[in-house]
């Protein structure tokens, strides 16, 4: 398969090590919900989810400006209609998604008076006024974000699956390396 169908290595990059840190932060996150207020474990858990999370706004920003310059690459041959607007529709979705969790993760963090930390090697500024109203309402987003991003990357997986086993098609492939030959 020509490299010409694959998405390029920055593009790959982007998307495995995206998606490497956003599973990351959603099982850091799961495992904090479920430790009592005060255990030290949770509040080291959250450091770190928090962090992956700012990580991920940076990186979807850089991510959704490079692929605005470069574009996609081709397909060997176009999807059907409903595959294109089932593509499309999802991918916007985690977008979106990628935008909303780690926003509505910082006015949580911040309008609910707490540090935005980044590893440990410094506090983003907080821009968010402290209110508490705020800080419940980012967090209800935070919260039933979690379960659409949740939801959006089960039903990603599962159409990689159904392009990979059973229309046995170039869908993965294409975010792999081309193969030389």
């Amino acid at each position: 398969m020509s490299s010409t169908f694959h998405y390029d290595r920055i593009q790959r990059a982007f998307h495995w090590g995206m998606a490497a840190i956003i599973f990351t932060a959603i099982g850091l996150g799961l495992w904090a919900s479920y430790l009592d207020r005060g255990n030290p474990l949770k509040g080291s858990l959250l450091f770190v989810h928090k962090s992956l999370g700012l990580t991920v706004l940076i990186l979807v920003i850089a991510r959704v400006a490079f692929r605005l310059i470069v574009g996609k690459p081709p397909y060997h041959q176009a999807l059907p209609r409903f595959n294109q607007l089932g593509s499309t529709a999802a991918h916007l979705l985690l977008y979106g998604l990628m935008i909303l969790m780690p926003v509505s993760g910082y006015v949580f963090t911040g309008a609910g008076g707490h540090p935005l930390p980044f590893f440990g090697l410094f506090d983003w500024p907080n821009i968010a006024p402290k209110d508490k109203a705020l800080s419940q309402l980012a967090g209800a987003f935070h919260y039933w974000g979690a379960w659409a991003i949740c939801s959006v990357l089960i039903l990603h997986l599962l159409a990689v699956a159904w392009h990979s086993w059973i229309k046995k098609d170039e869908i993965l492939a294409r975010m792999l390396p081309a193969e030389r030959g």
